[in-house]
């Protein structure tokens, strides 16, 4: 993380004290996010969303390890109180001041500027999507690699290995600017290991019954992917669940054949879901490529792409008439993250 960054804070009150909110911008000197937030306050005052902004912007910095910061306000009262300009007379906000300019002491170098309203939209924004959502609001950049070197890809396998060739084939073609890294497999003897080591892939069985609880076989899938400095884990085919640690936020993607949210959740994997397609009368299906959260099938969404339900299907022609889509949708999506062009908003996936 950069050692200096920079913060643009708003915060407002729908009433003066009325429903309040926070919002705050992180970014490098350069223009790069770290992080947006907006957090949902309460009943408050303009000038008490205003301190607290600032508050929890500077403590987000500090999180980052940043020891030099510059604020941006859009209150000339905050700015002026924090720099030594007017004393703070309110007895509900000198508990505020007296933590921002504690906080900003922490810091080797800080400066708190005034910049018109028109020049801190994005925090302000935040405030209003806090207010209207009634809950608090975040934008994480997705962790990608700084350069154009090949990403290094770790792919998790518990089947045939289908999906692994085909992007293994995108990348032996030169469409696909990756390498895979590492081939985990939660099963021994399946198609997908021979596969995969026929394709010169280094492959790693981890077996759920192998560990004594979850939290052990996650442990042991973490330190794989370490190990192998996997950049972006691509679930393909893979069918245990694993809890993700944050450093791979936003860095698990997942193909499901079916157009998410319907026909997801537990046990819906391969047959299943198609079966369960047809039953339900749909005309249409395809894919979704998603990042993974720790429950099944509800990390945010990608891409989709969709294709027809025949009257004749059966789910071994859906399958096949699914998995097209799937060729082409995963690569797209790991396209996207190699170029650094996927913001994660209030869960869901905004394309730049």
């Amino acid at each position: 993380m950069p050692k200096k960054v920079i913060i643009h804070a708003d915060g407002g009150s729908r009433g003066n004290p009325g429903p309040a909110a926070a919002g705050f911008t992180l970014t490098t000197p350069d223009g790069v996010l770290i992080q947006a937030k907006g957090i949902l306050l309460g009943k408050a005052t303009n000038n008490f969303a205003e301190y607290s902004a600032t508050i929890k912007a500077l403590e987000a910095a500090i999180e980052v390890g940043a020891d030099q910061v510059t604020v941006f306000s859009d209150s000339q009262l905050l700015v002026r109180q924090i720099n030594g300009q007017y004393k703070e007379k309110s007895e509900q906000i000198k508990p505020l001041f007296t933590q921002a300019v504690n906080l900003l002491q922490k810091f080797k170098i800080w400066k708190v500027q005034h910049i018109p309203r028109e020049k801190n939209e994005e925090a302000d924004e935040l405030v209003n999507q806090a207010l209207d959502a009634g809950h608090d609001v975040e934008s994480t950049p997705v962790q990608t690699p700084p350069n154009k070197k090949p990403i290094q890809l770790g792919v998790l396998i518990s089947g045939g290995g289908t999906t692994l060739i085909n992007i293994q084939n995108l990348i032996d073609q030169g469409q696909l600017n990756a390498e895979v890294a590492v081939v985990i497999s939660s099963l021994s003897k399946v198609a997908g290991v021979k596969r995969a080591e026929n394709a010169g892939n280094k492959v790693k069985i981890i077996r759920k019954k192998d560990s004594t609880d979850i939290n052990e076989f996650s442990k042991s899938i973490e330190e794989t992917l370490t190990a192998a400095n996997v950049d972006l884990v691509i679930q393909a085919g893979w069918l245990c669940l694993w809890k993700i640690p944050n450093k791979y936020k936003n860095r698990v993607m997942n193909i499901h054949p079916a157009l998410l949210p319907a026909f997801g959740g537990k046990g819906m994997w391969g047959h299943n879901v198609h079966e369960a397609v047809l039953r339900s009368g749909a005309k249409i299906s395809g894919c979704t490529v998603h990042f993974c959260t720790n429950e099944y099938d509800k990390g945010p969404i990608i891409i989709q792409r969709s294709c027809p339900v025949k009257e004749d299907d059966t789910p071994d022609t859906l399958t096949a008439r699914v998995f097209e889509q799937e060729c082409i949708a995963y690569p797209e999506a790991i396209k996207l993250f190699a170029d650094n062009r996927l913001l994660v908003y209030n869960n869901k996936v905004k394309v730049e």
